[in-house]
């Protein structure tokens, strides 16, 4: 009786789990099946789940109806760049929070989360203008300079991270002759690996699929990002969007996402693991 309890107790949450997964699932499959398709296929009612014929030919469309190569070119471009930039800047800003005491430190850090519950679009009129002002529109300016000079959820989730770190450590490395910049740098840097790379991906994810930003304040094809350049598609077409040429370029533009997601799950789970015994 007790091990019937026991592996009921654990079907229903597996079972949730899983129903969870297909839902998640689902729209990816649907997006493949999609891609392999026929244009006419699209509308077939009941759904054909399984192509027939598959038709590969969309795959090689997106490259002569759409500016994708480029898309992809820009948009790993300003990804990298915002990355490192962000990574750093965010990082030492953290640290700083965390770790060093300085006046007014927990007014400028309330006051720094308060711009969390502000909407970006209240922003983009005053963004607009000041980039016009700075000659910045229709140039990479606007998509990578503001994004590389801090990320207030970083800084709010490595900050707590950092917080949970031994401050003898900085005793120990001012004995050794540290400064706070080589302290940063050789002891909290490498300790705080996993909450970095769980950031990483955030990161990646929010540069790579933004459409409002360059699709505001950039009109030229050659600066072009990937979601500007898949949403260009749904314009090439006169009579209506050809819908699986659409989802063939959604396919290939998903891939570096999971693919960073592949590599840096393990320091993703073990960030909110860490985050949560600490908590």
């Amino acid at each position: 009786m007790k091990s019937r309890k026991i592996s009921v107790s654990a079907i229903i949450p597996f079972a949730l789990l899983l129903i969870g997964a297909l839902t998640m699932i689902t729209p990816f499959a649907w997006m493949l099946s999609t891609a392999l398709k026929g244009s006419k296929a699209v509308y077939q009612i009941p759904p054909q789940w399984i192509p027939n014929p598959v038709d590969w030919a969309n795959f090689s469309e997106i490259w002569t109806s759409s500016n994708l190569l480029v898309g992809i070119r820009n948009s790993a471009f300003i990804t990298s760049i915002v990355i490192i930039g962000s990574t750093i800047s965010s990082s030492m800003a953290a640290f700083s929070f965390a770790k060093m005491d300085f006046p007014g430190k927990r007014i400028f850090f309330i006051a720094l989360l308060s711009t969390m519950m502000m909407p970006g679009v209240v922003l983009l009129i005053p963004q607009f203008m000041m980039y016009t002002q700075f000659k910045w529109i229709d140039t990479l300016y606007p998509l990578i300079i503001p994004a590389s000079l801090g990320n207030v959820s970083m800084i709010f989730f490595l900050r707590q991270y950092m917080t949970g770190l031994s401050s003898e450590l900085i005793d120990a490395a001012k004995i050794d002759g540290c400064n706070y910049f080589m302290i940063y740098g050789k002891i909290f840097v490498p300790l705080s690996k996993s909450a970095i790379a769980a950031n990483t991906i955030f990161i990646f994810m929010n540069t790579w699929n933004d459409y409002l930003g360059p699709a505001l304040f950039t009109n030229s094809k050659n600066l072009q990002t990937v979601q500007v350049a898949i949403a260009s598609l749904n314009s090439y077409y006169a009579e209506q969007t050809d819908i699986p040429v659409v989802m063939a370029a959604s396919l290939i533009a998903i891939i570096p996402v999971l693919v960073l997601f592949s590599i840096c799950q393990k320091y993703f789970t073990e960030s909110f693991a860490m985050t949560g015994i600490k908590g």
